[in-house]
C-alpha cells in the first residue's frame, strides 16, 4: 500500500510501502507473550506539544515506551518528577530486576555464553546473527532498560568491528565479560576490561605491539592512540604524539592465543615477557619506572583513566546521548565533575546527569538513531518478535546493525548522519503494522482497543495528546499506526 506525499506531510513526512515475506511465529517465543491484551495507560496524557518527566525518562533513559509502562511508572509516586525519582533508583538496580522474559528470550543463543576458546567452533555468520538477534531482544523486552541503553552507549564508545580477523569470534565474549559486565560500574574497571579483551586487542594490533628487536619492528601505536584519544581523554585531552609513543611501549607484549593454535588457551590473553618494553616511560608527565613488567598497562589505566580531561571527554558523551547533539557547556562540566568525584562511578555520573535542568528540559529534540527508532516500534505496538533475519535486514538497510560499525569511534549520536534513513523507516513502519516481517507480529485492532480508540492510541504512541494536523492526517491517512511510527513526533525523543 502507498500513502500519498501530501498526507503524510500534513505531519512533516512520507511512508514508503515496503513488500516482505510474513511466517507464522514459533509457539516458543509466543509464550514470552501470554500476558494477553495489554491494558493502555488510563491517566490523562499531558497536552499537546508538551511531555511531563516520565515520558520523557522513557524516551531517554529506555528504548520506549510499552502499552502499559507510563501507568506503571506513574503508580510509583503521587506526582511525575517524584515517579521519576523512584524509576531512576529502580533502574540504577538492574540486578534486582526481575527480568525472566529477556532472558529466556536469549536462552536459546547458545553462544552468548561460551567461552572464548569455545567460540571458534561456530562459523562467524552465526555468531554475528546470534548477537545481533540477542541485542534486539534484550533491547525490546528487557525491564533493566536504562542498562541495556547504557550496554548500548558503550559498545559504540569501545567499539569493535566484528569482521576483523578473530573478533568475528571473539567480540561475543567481550560483549558479555567488558560491556555488560560493566556498563552501570566503574569506569576504570571497564577501561581495564577492555584493555585486556582479546577482541580489543585483535581489533586495535595491540596483539602485535612488541619491543623493537634486532628484525626489526616495534611497538604498534594504533591501540594506545585510540585509548587517548576515543576510550579515555578525547581528542582535544591535552596528550601528545610522544604520550602516544610512550604508552605503546607501556602497552608492549601483551598477545592473544591465535585460532590456529588449538590448545585450551586459544583465544586467551598472555603477557609475553620477552616483547615487553621493560625501559622507563613518561606518560603525560608521569613516570612509569623501568621493570615493572605487565604492571606498566595498569600504570597507564591508572594515569588516564580518571584525569580530568577523560572525565570531560565521558561527560560531554554522555550528555550528548541524554540531553543534546550539541550538550550545554555547564552540564557537561557538572557531569565531569560528578564523574571525578565519584572516582568513575558510571551510576553517580548518571544521576548527577539525570537531575540537570538541561536534561528535564530536553525533551523531544534527539533523533532516534535507527536501532532505536526499531525498537522502540517494536516496544510502542507490543509487538512480538523473535528478532529474525528479516527485522535485523532492516537495522543493515539503515546502516546500523550492531556490531558493524567499521571504525574505532563507534556508531554516531548525533542525527545529521542519519537523516539519510527515513524512506527505509518509513518502509519499516508500513512493513511492521502490516505484518509482513517474518517472524514478527502486531495486533493493531487488539491496540487500538486497549486505547480506548484512536485518539488514545496517538497519544499512546507520542507519549501525548495528538495535535489536530496529527489528527487529521491519521483520520484521512488509510495506515494510521504507520503514519504515527513514521511521523516526526515518534521519531524523536
Amino acid at each position: 500500500m502507498t500513502i500519498s506525499r501530501r498526507r503524510f506531510l500534513q505531519v512533516g513526512g512520507a511512508v514508503v510501502a515496503a513488500t516482505v515475506g510474513c511466517d507464522r511465529l514459533p509457539d516458543s517465543v509466543l509464550e514470552l507473550y501470554s500476558r494477553g491484551e495489554p491494558e493502555l495507560d488510563p491517566f490523562q496524557p499531558p497536552a499537546s506539544g508538551s511531555m511531563d518527566l516520565v515520558a520523557h525518562a522513557l524516551n531517554r533513559l529506555s528504548f520506549g515506551a510499552r502499552p502499559g509502562d507510563y501507568t506503571r511508572i506513574r503508580h510509583l509516586a503521587p506526582v511525575p518528577d517524584a515517579a521519576f525519582e523512584a524509576y531512576l533508583d529502580e533502574q540504577f538496580r538492574p540486578r534486582d530486576i526481575d527480568d525472566s522474559i529477556a532472558e529466556r528470550a536469549v536462552r536459546r543463543f547458545e553462544s552468548l555464553n561460551a567461552p572464548a576458546g569455545e567460540l571458534f567452533e561456530y562459523k562467524e555468520d552465526f555468531l554475528l546473527g546470534e548477537m545481533t538477534s540477542a541485542a534486539l531482544l534484550r533491547a525490546a523486552l528487557s525491564e533493566r532498560q536504562l542498562y541495556e541503553v547504557m550496554v548500548q552507549f558503550w559498545t559504540d564508545h569501545f567499539n569493535i568491528d566484528s569482521s576483523k580477523g578473530d573478533c568475528r569470534w571473539l567480540k561475543a565474549a567481550d560483549d558479555r565479560l567488558v560491556v555488560r559486565e560493566h556498563a552501570l560500574g566503574k569506569f576504570p574497571d571497564l577501561v581495564r576490561a577492555s584493555a585486556l579483551s582479546p577482541a580489543m586487542l585483535w581489533y586495535l594490533d595491540g596483539r602485535v605491539n612488541r619491543v623493537a628487536g634486532d628484525s626489526g619492528g616495534g611497538p604498534n601505536e594504533n591501540y594506545a592512540r585510540e585509548l587517548l584519544e576515543l576510550h579515555t581523554l578525547g581528542v582535544q585531552g591535552g596528550y601528545t604524539q610522544k604520550d602516544v609513543m610512550e604508552v605503546a611501549r607501556a602497552l608492549t607484549g601483551w598477545i592473544v592465543r591465535a585460532k590456529k593454535e588449538s590448545t585450551f588457551r586459544l583465544g586467551s590473553v598472555e603477557f609475553a615477557a620477552a616483547l615487553h618494553d621493560d625501559g622507563t616511560k613518561v606518560v603525560l608527565g608521569h613516570t612509569i619506572p623501568a621493570g615493572q613488567g605487565p604492571r606498566d598497562l595498569f600504570h597507564v589505566l591508572e594515569i588516564v583513566s580518571l584525569h580530568p580531561s577523560t572525565a570531560q571527554h565521558i561527560a560531554t558523551k554522555l550528555c550528548r546521548r541524554f540531553i543534546a547533539d550539541e550538550p550545554p557547556l555547564a552540564a557537561t562540566r557538572a557531569v565531569a565533575r560528578a564523574f571525578l568525584e565519584s572516582d568513575g562511578d558510571i551510576r553517580v555520573t548518571l544521576r548527577a546527569l539525570f537531575g540537570r535542568s538541561e536534561f528535564v528540559a530536553s525533551r523531544g529534540n534527539k533523533f532516534k538513531r535507527p536501532f532505536n527508532y526499531v525498537v522502540s516500534a517494536l516496544r510502542a505496538t507490543g509487538a512480538r518478535t523473535d528478532a529474525g533475519a528479516q527485522l535485523t535486514d532492516f537495522l543493515l538497510r539503515m546502516g546500523h546493525a550492531p556490531y558493524q560499525y567499521p571504525t574505532p569511534d563507534g556508531y554516531p549520536e548525533e542525527a545529521s548522519p542519519w537523516l539519510g534513513t527515513l524512506l527505509w523507516r518509513w518502509n519499516f513502519a508500513v512493513a511492521l503494522t502490516e505484518n509482513r516481517i517474518a517472524g514478527t507480529h502486531v495486533d493493531v485492532p487488539g491496540l487500538t482497543r486497549a486505547a480506548g480508540g484512536d485518539v488514545g492510541l496517538m497519544s499512546h504512541m507520542l507519549g501525548r495528546k495528538p495535535t489536530s494536523a496529527e489528527l487529521a492526517a491519521y483520520a484521512g491517512s488509510g495506515a494510521g499506526l504507520a503514519l504515527i511510527l513514521a511521523s516526526p513526533a515518534f521519531q524523536m525523543a
